[in-house]
């Protein structure tokens, strides 16, 4: 414990006491600067509260992270090889789980690497590059879903102008788009949380860096930067989530007018997986994103942001993909193809 120096204290009856102060009896913020340690590698806390039961937790999130790969690996390819799924629904799904495939492998293998290991640490540069990517995939995951929304709203409500509102030059452009978006407000992000000066604290009570568990350490009042933070998550989030809701309306309007049962089923079905994924991804970034750091603290938190990070990944190739019969058709074609070819 470092000594600081003394300290006069004014009771209620107006009597004097002096006392010793010491420096971790000082917040970080009013620590004079030649007193601060500046961070040089943060301590992920990760999963550190369950202690032995961490070891379960391993060959559990290993599976998943490989049916991940696994998944989002086999419907790229089946996409890329099959001619029938050469349109922009499934393009926009392909360029949707190759983004997913990257946005695991910033996070996953470091966090099964911590699970083992007793030194978690990660240094400061290395926390910036990994916030920076998975905030990049992040964002470019929420701009491609709102646009594969708009994708099926042009499919279902104007058929005829279909191939022109969607065309391969408007589909490559509404792509790159996302991927460019999301990475410069990505690096803004980046930028203004590692601005901020680090000292004496380096634990982030998570298991990768995120915006809320590492800008809490800041020695210095982030109270403007964090706002700022908060208005650009919002607009990336509730922007492409009301551009899905006015697209589904419409479309559920379009559905209501079909005059046969099976046409409004078959209508229905396109859309149905891109639903199941929207709302559980928005509904679980909105949680832990759309309200202030100081409330990121507890272990209730960090079990959401799996679900974001690892279980979302994983549905999208059995949910939206897996579970489409022309999908299946392609898949057992490639894999026919290997066989064949041994």
């Amino acid at each position: 414990m470092m000594f600081i120096g003394t300290r006069v204290w004014r009771n209620a009856c107006g009597e004097e006491t002096e006392g010793t102060v010491h420096k971790e009896d000082i917040p970080n913020k009013m620590i004079p600067p030649a007193n601060l340690t500046v961070v040089k590698e943060f301590l992920l806390l990760g999963f550190s509260y369950l202690q032995e039961k961490q070891l379960v937790l391993f060959p559990l999130f290993l599976c998943l992270y490989l049916l991940i790969l696994s998944g989002n690996i086999t419907t790229v390819t089946a996409i890329l090889l099959e001619h029938r799924l050469h349109i922009p629904m499934y393009y926009f799904l392909g360029v949707l789980s190759v983004s997913e495939t990257f946005y695991t492998i910033v996070i996953l293998p470091k966090m099964l690497l911590n699970l083992l290991s007793v030194l978690r640490t990660i240094s400061f540069t290395s926390c910036a590059v990994q916030m920076f990517f998975f905030l990049g995939f992040a964002i470019n995951n929420c701009l491609l879903l709102g646009v594969m929304g708009y994708d099926r709203y042009a499919a279902i409500c104007h058929p005829l102008r279909y191939p022109i509102l969607m065309s391969w030059q408007m589909c490559g452009q509404l792509s790159i788009t996302c991927g460019i978006l999301g990475f410069v407000i990505s690096l803004i992000m980046v930028n203004l949380v590692f601005s901020l000066p680090f000292c004496n604290s380096n634990k982030v009570n998570h298991y990768f860096c995120d915006i809320s568990p590492v800008i809490r350490l800041a020695c210095t009042d982030s109270d403007t930067y964090e706002f700022i933070i908060f208005i650009l998550g919002a607009h990336v989030l509730v922007i492409p989530f009301f551009f899905i809701c006015i697209s589904y309306l419409s479309i559920l309007r379009t559905i209501l007018k079909i005059p046969s049962t099976e046409g409004k089923k078959k209508a229905f079905s396109t859309c149905a997986s891109h639903i199941t994924v929207v709302i559980i991804h928005y509904s679980c970034a909105s949680f832990i994103y759309l309200r202030p750091t100081a409330s990121y603290i507890s272990n209730k938190d960090r079990l959401v942001t799996v679900t974001y990070t690892i279980i979302t990944p994983l549905l999208n190739p059995m949910v939206y993909s897996l579970r489409n019969k022309d999908v299946q058709l392609a898949i057992r074609k490639v894999l026919s193809r290997k066989f064949c070819m041994k």
